[in-house]
């Protein structure tokens, strides 16, 4: 679709459609939904602009999207730590709790009962290390996948997983495995 949209700019509208709704949801949950609509859009038209330096032989444009919007959201750096670290500091919501919690389970309970917590550990990583960690935990992308979105080798993906994980298990006070 990218490479028919060189010729046919309408095309590119297939590419949008494909993968809006996945880079919306992750740029919510990185900034808020008061900038998902934003980062979403500007995610496009970079995209839209830069068709041109797309590399073709690559079938999935995921990483590309992701690492234009990861670029994005560094820009809205500020918002994202505040907003973790507002998470970190507010009570487990009123609205969580109830009736159907039973139903939800205890692995639904023990999360929201992290998120705090946890909201606090991100905040506390580098933005390098936030990127890549939300990319593989959130976005859902391989290592292979994340490495082409940040643009550094495959090596370096896997080695600062495994120091951020480490990270998180300390600051989270967890077991090896589950994190």
């Amino acid at each position: 679709m990218i490479e028919a949209s060189l010729t046919v700019p309408e095309r590119f509208a297939g590419v949008f459609d494909r993968h809006a709704d996945e880079i919306h949801a992750y740029a919510g949950r990185r900034l808020g939904p008061e900038h998902a609509d934003d980062v979403t859009a500007e995610t496009f038209l970079v995209a839209f602009r830069k068709r041109h330096r797309y590399d073709t032989s690559r079938p999935d444009a995921r990483p590309w999207l992701y690492g234009i919007a990861g670029n994005l959201i560094s820009g809205h750096r500020r918002s994202e730590v505040r907003r973790l670290r507002a998470l970190a500091r507010a009570p487990r919501d009123a609205g969580e709790r109830g009736a159907h919690e039973e139903e939800r389970g205890a692995e639904r309970a023990s999360a929201a009962a992290l998120r705090p917590a946890l909201a606090a550990a991100l905040a506390g990583l580098s933005a390098a290390e936030r990127d890549l960690l939300l990319l593989v935990a959130w976005a859902d992308l391989s290592y292979e996948e994340a490495a082409e979105a940040l643009k550094i080798p495959i090596g370096t993906v896997r080695s600062r997983l495994h120091r951020v994980r480490g990270k998180l298990r300390r600051h989270l006070d967890l077991p090896e495995e589950n994190v």
